[in-house]
């Protein structure tokens, strides 16, 4: 069957199953136009709705997809952010709802930013600039930013993070340890909305690359709450470490 049929079955379905996760005309008419064969596997099928594996990264299944550009939404010329490129694919989508160079995204794996820039040139979008940089740290050349989205969860929202925002920008992110709520949030770092429960890995930083044993702040900070908690009588009442100041 032509690619651009199953796209739009896929959509089509996106909008129509009972909990319906495309809600917009702008999400709807990019994911019919944006391809999803250059960000996955030869042997998975583009359009199931499922999620694959690539690079030692997730593809996200469409219909989870789908919940980040609606939690996003952006305008035409709007500048976006998009920490944990992954393999390309939301930047891509992104990049056809605000425009290629309105679309900045970073990754922490080079080997992840070189396959994103390859997967986006291929699919037609090699105009979203894709860099090399710790998530947390932001991309703070460009900015401000109108929208920032977050593919990987975190404890609490990057203090730099929130800093890259226009006045009456959006931070969105999943926000969480073991339990996770796709959250929206403004420069302040107050809760606008909670869109549901997520699974994301957690945000890397440097030396936890996906290619790595040690791979997420969640276990290094049960390390050092281990580390903490044996030289104090109240044990494990200890606050989540706060990376941003470091």
């Amino acid at each position: 069957m032509d690619a651009e049929l199953l796209r739009a079955d896929m959509v089509d379905s996106l909008e129509h199953e009972a909990k319906a996760v495309i809600a917009s005309d702008a999400v709807a008419s990019a994911m019919r136009t944006v391809p999803r064969e250059p960000f996955v596997p030869d042997d998975v099928l583009p359009y199931a709705d499922r999620a694959a594996e690539q690079f030692g990264t997730r593809v996200l299944a469409p219909s989870d997809a789908a919940r980040l550009f609606e939690a996003v939404a952006p305008e035409p010329g709007e500048l976006v952010l998009v920490v944990g490129v992954g393999v390309g694919y939301t930047a891509a989508v992104l990049a056809e709802l605000a425009g290629g160079r309105h679309i900045h995204a970073i990754d922490i794996d080079r080997r992840l930013v070189y396959e994103a820039r390859s997967n986006l040139r291929k699919a037609g979008y090699g105009e979203v600039l894709v860099d090399c940089a710790d998530g947390a740290d932001g991309l703070p050349a460009y900015a401000p930013y109108d929208h920032i989205l977050v593919e990987a969860a975190a404890i609490r929202p990057p203090k730099r993070l929130l800093a890259q925002l226009s006045e009456s920008g959006r931070l969105v992110l999943p926000l969480g340890g073991g339990n996770q709520t796709l959250t929206v949030l403004d420069g302040d770092g107050e809760r606008r909305e909670r869109l549901g429960t997520v699974a994301f890995a957690p945000m890397l930083v440097e030396g936890e690359q996906a290619t790595t044993l040690e791979r997420n702040r969640t276990s290094r900070e049960e390390h050092e709450r281990s580390r903490q908690a044996a030289n104090k009588k109240n044990g494990w009442e200890q606050e989540w470490i706060d990376w941003d100041r470091y």
